[in-house]
């Protein structure tokens, strides 16, 4: 194993793997990205093999999403492009030069959150090296996480939901569209990329079922519930059919053009509505995610039952909710309580 991946760091080969062939324009932006943290060019030949070895890794093995292996892929070129400008390589580098190049990143202003998750690739980066016998110790290992504030997750009240769900007008094919993955969103937790990658084969509505294949590959069925079913029922009987200009589609809910639909394009509708229903919490993607998660806390859903329908690996990543949801319990307490 050790022979084979120095072997393909001092020769670099075309990488034909179905990772690299995917996301070869993400590696391209990623080298055009890798100087924005202070680095002198891109990545070298030797150290772009041994990343893009162990993202083939996580692609294979670990299942993990192109956005997040997009991420990785990032993270490591802007790492081997700043210590290459220092004469080191990925291979050499020690713990000395990585809390250098951490504290470069915190002087040109890159928020703790940002060099956090960059720790984070660092550290499986260089633990995959040392598995694999490459790498003969972790300099990562003594490197502390930046101390991050707790932020709770941004969410609507369930007033706000039902008048940004209102918002589309289902006479329009587009809106009418919109209208059903608003509603299957807030139904069931889907993430976004979930939602718009989501394909006719894992929607049931006579079971009123969506199976999604979640992060590192995990499946989960989640109930939508009857409203959400009526809305895709109009859907698909009114609308999809008008946005289907390229042919046929597997893609539940397809863009304008026939294709799938970006995160980004759903996240403009979602702006839109919420500017039309004149909601002032600022939302983000995940926003009725959120929502999903709190409002069944708040009507007494079992935190174990709402991490299993939001795909959680971990209880403790679902607890944040009970933070939000005992917030809201607590204005409640205060508006409504004769002593509040």
């Amino acid at each position: 194993m050790e022979s084979a991946l120095r072997a393909k760091a001092s020769s670099p080969k075309p990488d034909k793997s179905p990772v690299s062939a995917a996301n070869a324009s993400d590696a391209n932006a990623a080298s055009t990205a890798a100087a924005s943290p202070g680095a002198d060019s891109g990545p070298s030949a030797a150290g772009a093999q041994l990343i893009d070895a162990f993202i083939d890794e996580l692609w294979s093995v670990h299942g993990l999403a192109d956005n997040t292996l997009g991420a990785y892929r990032t993270d490591l070129y802007q790492l081997d492009a700043f210590i290459n400008a220092r004469g080191a390589t990925l291979i050499e580098v020690d713990t000395l030069l990585l809390r250098d190049y951490l504290e470069h990143r915190v002087k040109l202003g890159m928020a703790k959150t940002s060099s956090a998750r960059m720790l984070s690739s660092l550290r499986r980066f260089y633990r995959h090296l040392l598995t694999c016998g490459v790498k003969a110790d972790d300099p990562t290992a003594t490197l502390e996480s930046p101390k991050l504030p707790r932020q709770l997750p941004g969410s609507l009240s369930e007033a706000e939901v039902e008048r940004l769900l209102a918002e589309p007008n289902c006479d329009d094919p587009i809106e009418c569209r919109d209208k059903a993955m608003l509603e299957l969103l807030y139904a069931t937790g889907l993430r976004v990329s979930e939602l718009v990658a989501l394909s006719m084969s894992e929607l049931s509505l006579r079971q009123g079922l969506v199976r999604i294949v979640g992060k590192g590959g995990k499946e989960r069925l989640v109930p939508m519930g009857e409203v959400a079913q009526d809305a895709l029922e109009s859907y698909f009987k009114n609308a999809r059919q008008a946005l289907l200009t390229q042919g046929a589609t597997d893609v539940v809910f397809p863009s304008s053009r026939g294709q799938q639909m970006t995160r980004q394009t759903f996240w403009h509708r979602i702006k839109l509505y919420a500017l039309r229903a004149n909601i002032g919490t600022e939302l983000s993607p995940h926003t009725l995610r959120h929502a999903f998660a709190t409002h069944l806390l708040n009507h007494g859903a079992d935190l174990r039952v709402v991490q299993l329908l939001l795909g959680h690996s971990s209880l403790s990543t679902t607890q944040i909710y009970t933070h939000v949801a005992r917030t809201r319990l607590a204005e409640l307490h205060t508006k409504h309580h004769p002593r509040g």
